[in-house]
């Protein structure tokens, strides 16, 4: 009984292999087209990666180039550039208008770019609190504390430097305590930078206040 057992079990391992092989050469390119997918998406993901890095330093080096040129506004406005890279480069066509006096032509590419719905919020944000600091009297109290109300809400990106701006409005507004309590905000702030920090440092004591009073002080 022990020796047809093991042959029916012989029999049916043949049969196994048989089914196995004939699946194989039936089916096998499946497994083939597998591997080869794998393969071809893990060098098709290299190679993305490397023409994103190739197409990065292209910018970066064009940009470094306009920047240097004899006019830079022309010339980064030549740079080829689209989405947040556009952005990028109005940004620092702003930054450079200002350098050069020429305050209206910033304020276009920072309102463009804080309109423009297709960036990454950062940069609208950015070009917000710039318009804000740009701007200057051009701007109404009202539509300044407007602008920085909502750019110095709780976990918006550059909220330290609308609440700068705000202290500033305050104490040009006459309200000294304001000033005060706004610039000791920053202070108690996480992440301020050594040089924000010094600023609303030095506001508090012009205005005889004492920065150790600060939250978190």
């Amino acid at each position: 009984m022990d020796q047809t057992d093991s042959f029916i079990e012989e029999v049916t391992e043949e049969v196994r292999r048989d089914r196995l092989f004939a699946a194989f050469r039936k089916y096998g390119w499946i497994g083939v087209v597998a591997i080869l997918a794998l393969v071809g998406g893990s060098a098709f993901n290299e190679w993305r990666k490397a023409r994103a890095e190739a197409s990065a330093q292209a910018f970066g080096d064009a940009v470094l180039a306009a920047v240097e040129a004899e006019d830079p506004v022309e010339a980064l406005a030549a740079v080829p550039a689209a989405g947040a890279q556009a952005g990028v480069v109005r940004l620092m066509k702003a930054a450079q208008a200002v350098q050069d006096g020429k305050p209206e032509a910033a304020l276009t590419d920072l309102r463009a770019v804080a309109g423009d719905a297709t960036l990454p919020q950062s940069l609208r944000d950015l070009a917000r609190i710039k318009a804000v600091i740009v701007a200057g009297d051009k701007m109404t109290a009202d539509e300044r504390k407007a602008e920085l109300d909502a750019l110095s809400r709780p976990g918006a990106p550059y909220r330290l430097l609308a609440l700068e701006q705000l202290a500033l409005d305050q104490l040009a507004a006459g309200d000294k305590a304001g000033a005060i309590a706004r610039a000791q905000e920053i202070l108690a702030a996480d992440g301020v930078s050594a040089g924000l920090k010094q600023r609303a440092s030095e506001l508090i004591v012009t205005l005889g206040g004492d920065p150790a009073a600060a939250p978190g002080q």
